[in-house]
């Protein structure tokens, strides 16, 4: 996720009620695994001769180096004396052996240099995989070594008091959780406007491990959010062609069509009005959509997916883009500061993708986001309108659905009675 998405979501949640006590437990505890036991070379025999064995130089110790701002290849084999050829020969080696092109600041490259020059490489591609360089008789060669990740199932839940991120860091939720939660749950749940005190939620969720260490956590499995007295349940669920997303317990999808707000941080200005009295014009002059006043840079996102068939300078909007969804819906989007580099009319673009960002264009009295959505042309409010939903599961997948998903179904139930009668 995008550092600028993550910090404007935390901030949004920060700012609303939500908050509470709660509990993480790990659901079960799976040993780190063990290394295998290494043979060792038997004791010589009493009373026997052994051969003389011959002194062999010592190999050259490991040297790591963190990559640098600027650094390239070339530059770090010379930092090191390792001679031109080497790393000349190294990029052009086809596969994975690329990203070594491509290092970036904080990357770690492991050296091990013998009489020759470079005798071993290993550079971390990602958390799982590993680059291994070797020389050889016949030139450097290159493998990649993958590492077993280990998934440990987790869960946390708790009761809103204060608010969802401060109560879930309370708690020792990774942020990364606590965003996916309010992200699975968004196309219902208006974090900002919605939430109340007594809202509840429980969630089953990954903690990834690499040689019995954490990593990082994982993704959702399954969760609850009781909000207002009405329950939304989801369970996260991979396709056979391997597409992830979350469903309610008959299959339905949780996605919308449409994001319900362009904006992760927000205030509601002005709302949808027939008859609202305009700051600029000094008249009552119908309001056609809603105003999110933001601060000015603040990314505007696309609400469903479309093609962009306006953009540019639009009168009383100033800086602005229009949308079309499929046939029957469109989204205006006003009074940017600036558009989204490479976005032209034609372009396509998915929903929550960036297209400009808040601004005072036009006739504006200061920093915000004029949003419309319109329905066969015809303006509807966008915090009202029934959004569509996404399309379910296919009807070949949803037995494989409810036969997988139903563990999580029971063990959200069997958290949720020991959650209520702790309460009691």
């Amino acid at each position: 996720m995008p550092s600028a998405r993550r910090s404007f979501l935390i901030a949004a949640l920060v700012v609303v009620s939500v908050g509470a006590v709660m509990s993480r437990q790990p659901i079960a505890q799976v040993p780190a695994p063990v290394a295998p036991a290494t043979a060792s070379t038997p004791a010589a025999t009493a009373g026997l001769d052994t051969p003389e064995v011959l002194a062999t130089p010592a190999a050259s110790p490991w040297v790591s180096v963190t990559v640098k701002s600027g650094d390239t290849l070339s530059r770090i084999f010379d930092a090191q004396g390792l001679p031109v050829a080497d790393w000349v020969q190294l990029v052009r080696l086809d596969g994975e052996t690329r990203s070594l092109k491509r290092l970036r600041a904080g990357d770690v490259l492991h050296l091990r240099k013998g009489p020759e020059g470079l005798e071993e490489l290993t550079y971390a591609l990602d958390e799982a995989r590993t680059l291994q360089v070797s020389r050889t008789d016949a030139g450097f060669e290159s493998i990649v070594l993958a590492a077993e990740i280990e998934h440990r199932p987790t869960y946390a839940m708790g009761r809103i008091t204060n608010s969802l991120y401060e109560s879930g860091v309370a708690a020792g939720l990774p942020d990364k959780v606590i965003i996916e939660l309010a992200d699975v749950f968004g196309y219902d749940i208006d974090f900002v406007q919605d939430i109340r005190v007594g809202d509840r939620y429980t969630v089953i969720y990954e903690d990834l491990y690499k040689d019995g260490k954490k990593l990082r956590a994982g993704n959702i499995l399954a969760a609850e959010f009781v909000n207002q007295g009405n329950a939304l349940r989801a369970v996260r669920y991979v396709d056979p062609q391997g597409n992830a997303g979350y469903y309610a317990a008959g299959g339905q999808s949780l996605r919308k069509a449409f994001l319900r707000t362009p904006l992760n941080v927000f205030r509601v200005s002005s709302n949808f009005s027939r008859g609202r009295f305009h700051p600029v014009l000094n008249r009552i002059r119908a309001h056609l959509g809603t105003d999110y006043a933001a601060g000015t840079g603040t990314p505007i996102k696309a609400t469903g997916d479309g093609r962009v068939t306006f953009m540019g300078w639009k009168g009383g909007y100033g800086r602005a883009v229009v949308v079309r969804h499929g046939s029957s819906y469109e989204t205006l989007y006003a009074h940017m500061s600036r558009f989204r580099s490479g976005l032209r009319p034609g372009s396509r673009v998915q929903q929550g993708q960036v297209i400009g960002y808040v601004g005072s264009s036009g006739l504006a009295t200061g920093p915000h986001l004029h949003y419309e959505f319109r329905v066969n042309g015809v303006h509807r409010d966008p915090r009202r309108v029934v959004l569509p939903r996404a399309s379910s599961l296919p009807r070949q997948h949803v037995e494989h659905f409810k036969a997988s998903s139903a563990p999580l179904l029971a063990q959200l139930d069997a958290l949720n009675r020991s959650q209520v009668a702790r309460a009691n």
